[in-house]
């Protein structure tokens, strides 16, 4: 069990890192932009390639974010809720992981009908779209993977793992 704990989390850590250096591409993306504006150069699809690190690095991080607790969630009605906290809060997770399975599925079906069909980016790049498409399906698959994972960790344990929860209200 700790082998797949640490896999899951080494996933969720995985993502984080893509995430990140998603942002740090954006920025040397705007940076080289600029040089080559002051140079009279131009650098087509420059801001195409930004949007499409902006989106990988939204997507890639969402797992990262929610095991740290940096989503938005609602814990003072949560705490209110005493014994209905744990029902609240695997219908929560339920409801969500359901949700992002099927963005999952049409994320990937969606990625399959650009790659089948060979659709590119309207801009001058013309950008095969399967490949920053790419970044989406796998940044939903991570977030479902977790949110299932914190719906099992709820059932069996009643902590679903999110690390904003004070010690005194975990129970693992």
């Amino acid at each position: 069990m700790a082998v797949i704990r640490k896999s899951l989390d080494g996933l969720y850590f995985l993502g984080g890192v893509l995430g990140g250096i998603s942002m740090i591409a954006i920025l040397i993306l705007i940076c080289i932009q600029m040089v080559s504006r002051w140079l009279g150069m131009s650098f087509p699809g420059a801001a195409n390639y930004a949007g499409y690190c902006m989106a990988a690095s939204i997507f890639f991080a969402l797992a990262y974010a929610l095991n740290h607790g940096a989503h938005i969630r609602v814990t003072l009605i949560l705490s209110g809720l005493g014994r209905g906290r744990k029902i609240a809060e695997i219908w929560c997770y339920g409801f969500s992981a359901i949700l992002i399975t099927f963005f999952f599925y049409a994320a990937f079906e969606r990625n399959h009908q650009s790659h089948k069909f060979n659709f590119l980016s309207q801009g001058q790049d013309e950008m095969p779209l399967w490949i920053p498409e790419l970044s989406m399906t796998i940044g939903a698959g991570i977030l479902a993977i977790a949110l299932w994972d914190h719906v099992i960790r709820l059932l069996f344990t009643s902590y679903s793992g999110i690390e904003d929860l004070p010690p005194e209200e975990r129970t693992e």
